[in-house]
């Protein structure tokens, strides 16, 4: 998804806009040289490596809270996409490691070192994977919501696992090809998704990209979300209608349970859409002109929103989600000696 840093560095061209031909070129005529990362390059490494190590320690204590409070059984999804979370959380802080040490690259060790830790493709794929899984569970809490009695009777755990199982095999695969494609060695140097066959064909997959990752995520989001809030808003109305209060107060209690659960959702989508523009942003210009001197910062913004939506949603779990909170004021010592 992202050039290595280095290149960008090399004369304000970005790598991912040469050729095979043109890389080699640059490095056989010394235009490419090894260099120390720039103090503003390290210090973003660094901080990107401290957001992992918090992200990482805050996904494990809500997975944790999530198991302890059985919710592993009831929102399996939901505890995926937490998982993908602090994968993600733990190839950051791998990835980013290795970035700061600077290693010369050198033979097959060198190009699996490239392709699979410093083009980032493992957090990438944990990122694509928590996408793919996110849809997957706005579509599950829309078929529960909007055609109950369908999912009751035709939704099965095997179809839930399929899906959890679909976000990552499909993720990893889709990353791996991509990066084995597109990534060369050169000078020691690490040029991750660098080299295209055209021009057209760069264009094409950042276009397919962008419509695949942002814009029918965000429509399904959008259209699925829409109508369940409709529903539970005519379900409200239908409720306060009736009298008894016997056999609505268990029902209250189930739609209160539902829509914490949706408006947790809701929000962790919502910071998806706004997280994910930068870097959409920063792939348009790439394509229109990767000359622009703007770029590199805009790298750095936009790598470093995505990294702190993977980190903050542990944060939406804790305070809306009322399982996991429960868990979570339980572990604090102070109310344990008060209780």
């Amino acid at each position: 998804m992202t050039h290595d840093d280095n290149s960008t560095a090399s004369q304000h061209l970005p790598a991912d806009t040469m050729s095979t031909a043109e890389v080699t070129q640059l490095a056989s005529g010394n235009s490419l040289i090894s260099f120390a990362p720039s103090k503003e390059l390290l210090s973003f490494q660094c901080v990107v490596l401290i957001l992992g190590v918090f992200g990482l320690a805050a996904n494990a204590l809500i997975l944790y809270a999530l198991v302890a409070s059985k919710q592993h059984k009831k929102h399996a999804l939901i505890v995926n996409q937490n998982a993908l979370d602090l994968f993600s959380c733990l190839f950051m802080i791998v990835t980013y490691s290795v970035k700061i040490c600077n290693v010369y690259l050198s033979g097959l060790a060198g190009f699996l070192l490239c392709t699979m830790i410093i083009s980032e493709s493992l957090i990438w794929s944990c990122i694509i994977g928590s996408v793919i899984n996110l849809a997957g569970i706005t579509v599950e809490r829309y078929l529960k919501v909007v055609h109950a009695a369908w999912s009751k009777n035709k939704l099965r755990n095997w179809m839930v696992y399929s899906a959890m199982a679909f976000a990552w095999i499909a993720s990893v695969v889709y990353n791996m090809v991509l990066v084995m494609l597109t990534t060369i060695v050169v000078d020691g140097v690490c040029y991750a998704y660098a080299v295209w066959k055209s021009n057209t064909i760069k264009a094409v997959y950042f276009v397919w990209n962008f419509l695949s990752f942002y814009v029918v995520v965000f429509m399904i989001f959008v259209v699925c979300y829409w109508r369940i809030l409709r529903v539970i808003r005519h379900q409200a109305k239908v409720m306060a209608g009736h009298g008894a209060a016997g056999s609505s107060a268990a029902q209250a209690q189930t739609n209160h349970i539902q829509t914490n659960v949706i408006k947790t959702m809701i929000l962790i989508s919502a910071l998806h859409v706004i997280s994910w523009f930068p870097i959409e942003v920063y792939f348009l210009f790439m394509n229109v002109d990767p000359t622009l001197p703007f770029l590199l910062d805009l790298s750095y913004v936009s790598k470093f929103v995505t990294c702190l939506y993977t980190c903050a949603n542990p944060f939406i779990y804790a305070t809306k989600f009322d399982p996991v909170k429960q868990v979570l004021v339980r572990m604090i010592p102070c109310k344990k000696t008060s209780a």
